[in-house]
């Protein structure tokens, strides 16, 4: 069962998407994008309150994702990032993911807060920020 609404456009979208920003970390790494992904248009608070599906979220501007402005992420969704989609939309959840709405790769260590938002962990490169739970009930 689908945590989120979706179509099957909008399944691939969010396979390009979490393709662009974290192929090189793999599948585990393409999942925890996923999951920042997927909470963003589950949550109803902060920076997202008013994004709703798939699409809304991939192109949110500002406050979106930087895949979507390189040429990479326009290449079409392959089957293993559509696998993957569909697991993250059925709600599987990965730490340090599980309920963060941002990611990003520092040159250094991640810092402990980003945005104010705490930091919950890193894989390998992204470094992941998830709100407090009385600040945004919606993604726990």
């Amino acid at each position: 069962m689908a945590v989120i609404q979706y179509n099957t456009e909008e399944m691939k979208l969010l396979a390009r998407l979490i393709r662009a920003e974290a192929e090189s970390e793999g599948n585990l790494g393409m999942l925890m994008v996923g999951n920042v992904a997927v909470n963003r248009v589950r949550s109803t608070c902060l920076d997202f309150e008013n994004i709703r599906t798939i699409t809304q979220m991939v192109y949110q501007s500002p406050g979106g994702f930087e895949a979507v402005q390189k040429g990479y992420f326009y290449q079409g969704a392959r089957q293993n990032e559509i696998n993957l989609a569909k697991r993250i939309i059925r709600g599987e959840r990965f730490h340090p993911s599980t309920y963060s709405l941002w990611f990003f790769r520092p040159t250094g260590s991640c810092p402990a807060q980003w945005y104010d938002q705490w930091n919950t962990g890193r894989y390998k490169s992204h470094c992941f920020y998830s709100p407090t739970q009385t600040a945004c009930p919606s993604v726990y």
